[in-house]
Parts: C-alpha cells; structure tokens; sequence
C-alpha cells in the first residue's frame, strides 16, 4: 500500500439534532479497497457522500493528496460515485449512458468510442452498446453503471451498496467483478456495505462503524480473528459472547468456569467481555470437556453442521463438520488461543466511542 490519498480529518456531521458524525477521523490510501461496514444509521454513506461533495461536514476538513477539497463540488473531484439505484437513463441506450460524462467534458467522437469499447470489454458486456437499459438484467445495469463511472478515469469509485438490489449468485459473480476491476484499473475503491461477507471478500481494510463512530479498522482477518469489541465481534460473523470474569492473566472465568487463555494485562477479577466464535468451540466427550452441555439444535448448512448446546445455562452456538446428533450429551473444550478477551465499556456512550481516536 503506497501513500495517503484521501484524509478525512474531525468531521463532524448533524442532521437536525441527530449527530451522524462525532469527531471522525480516517484515511484512505492509494490504490485500497477500503469498505465502510455498519447498521443502518451508523452514518457510513453519510461518510462516503462527504467524500464525494454530496454532503458539507459541519466541521472538519477533507484532504485529497493534501489538498483540502471540503467545499469543492463533486464535479471537480476526482472521483465518481456508483449507487445502489443504477440510474441509467432509460431513453438512451448503454453506449450513450457510457458517455454521458464525456460528452459533458467535450472530448472527441473517436476518443469517446474507443472509451466506450474498452468499458464494455472491462465489465463483460461487450457488443451491447446498442442495446437499452431496460432489456437488461439487474447485474447487467449495475455493470453499466460501472462502466459509466470508469470511463472518466476517476482517481477513487465510490461505491453506495451497489449489490443491494441483486440476488445472491449475482451479487457473488459482481463481488469477483469488482475485485477484478480495482486490480486491472489501479484506482482506489471506497465501498459502503452492511453485509458482513461483502465486506470480508472484497476489501483490504475494513472500516466498522455504529453510531457514528468507527468502532475499528483493519483487514478482513483482524476484525474477523481479533475484535477490539463485543460490537464488532457480534456484527461480523456470528459470536458466542458472554459477560465473564478475569480472574487473572491467563485464566478467565465464563459462566463459572475456568477457561485458560492467552490474554494479560486485564487485572484480576475484573469484569470483561469474552468472545468465542462458533467454529471454535470444540466438543469433545462429556468427561473431557471444562463444561458438560447437551445438544438442543442441528442444522446441515453444506460445509458444516450449525448446532445449538446448551451448556451452564448458556445456549452455546457451534459449527463443526462431525455430527452430534440432538440429546446426545458433549463436553465443550475451547483453545486458550481462540478466546478473545475485550475491556466492558462503561456505558452505551463509551461503548459507541469504544475505539474512536
């Protein structure tokens, strides 16, 4: 990854008397994949659209190359924005909607042909030029969309849930596309999502966010393997989360029981958030387990078996390719590596604010 392209410096945004934005720092280097991940409301396309010049922060500077462009309209960024509504024009056919922005810029008839010729080619849609928007599918529009956006050579794609209208075999398939495209065009895609898998397949960095505040960043691996709280670890992915004890370094206490870990530096007897992904627990027979459970739900979901164990009073979420059929009786043994131990915020404020600088 080379240098900083895009800074956003303590941007701050309202809308009304809601605060979508607090004190929100972030960059974006050259040539990324970076994915703003969240719930609905966690101001994440708020954040895309205030790098796009579709929104003015209340406070804060956006830098490009050092350059602060807060105030410049999106026209004279160098960037272009795909949304989830393809907004095609539907009286033009896919060649003219390609070079709509070209027109505009007054380049030449060959230069715009050619243009358009290679954006096909670049999103499989070569030889439809003539075609109208609506005799195509919904991915095929979206690739349109793409394509339009590409063709003006914008330093950054932004990218507002642009697979949210597609079915899943679609939305996979433009998931490979994409990845592809950044690869061969060089340029830096900044993608708004709140789909967890989208994000954990395309990106290099992962910005998760709630409540206006970035909750963590990092790749795909970090936030999935090591998240910095019980939010982001409850939002991406699945997660046994339980509200347990440090007894001291190396050892913690989950539902009562003691469980080895390689965490230090929490003190002792300290409450703390424990974190146990369902591919990690591990079951074992009754007597060899830390804690005896009994199998409640099974689900075949294709790769793995999904059960359900309930087990010291806590219904224990397990993926595993042996089969335990339900009633049977198991024991749950957890490698001390595969439990993540995470400070409890002291209130829904600093839980929010958790690991915003």
């Amino acid at each position: 990854m080379s240098n900083r392209l895009i800074d956003l410096q303590h941007i701050t945004k309202s809308f009304g008397s809601t605060v979508v934005l607090d004190d929100m720092n972030l960059y974006i280097r050259e040539n990324e994949f970076l994915t703003l991940l969240g719930p609905s409301g966690c101001g994440k396309t708020t954040t895309l659209r205030i790098i796009g010049g579709f929104e003015t922060p209340d406070q804060g500077r956006v830098l490009f190359e050092g350059t602060d462009i807060t105030n410049l309209p999106p026209n004279k960024r160098q960037l272009n924005t795909v949304f989830q509504k393809y907004a095609l024009f539907t009286h033009m056919n896919i060649a003219e909607n390609i070079a709509f922005g070209l027109k505009i810029k007054g380049k030449s008839k060959s230069y715009i042909d050619d243009k358009i010729k290679y954006a096909l080619k670049l999103v499989n849609l070569d030889g439809y030029g003539k075609r109208m928007p609506d005799s195509l599918s919904g991915g095929q529009q979206q690739r349109v969309a793409i394509a339009r956006a590409i063709v003006n050579e914008p330093r950054v794609l932004l990218l507002d849930e642009p697979l949210g209208a597609l079915d899943l075999k679609l939305r996979q398939d433009m998931q490979y596309e994409l990845i592809r495209l950044k690869n061969e065009l060089g340029i830096t895609f900044i993608y708004v999502t709140h789909d967890q898998e989208e994000a954990l397949t395309m990106s290099d960095t992962i910005v998760v966010m709630n409540q206006g505040y970035i909750q963590q960043i990092g790749t795909p691996e970090d936030i999935y393997n090591e998240p910095e709280n019980a939010f982001v670890a409850d939002f991406i992915g699945d997660s046994n989360i339980f509200d347990a004890v440090m007894k001291h370094d190396g050892l913690v206490s989950i539902l009562g029981f003691p469980f080895p870990c390689v965490d230090t530096g929490f003190g002792n007897e300290k409450p703390v958030d424990a974190v146990i992904r369902p591919e990690d627990v591990e079951l074992v027979e009754p007597g060899d387990g830390i804690l005896q459970g009994v199998v409640t739900h099974l689900i075949f979901k294709g790769v793995h078996y999904e059960m359900e164990v309930t087990a010291g009073g806590f219904e224990w979420l397990v993926h595993s390719t042996r089969l335990f059929p339900v009633g049977t009786p198991v024991g749950i043994r957890v490698d001390p590596f595969n439990i993540q131990i995470m400070h409890k915020p002291a209130s829904e404020d600093e839980e929010a604010a958790a690991v915003d600088e």
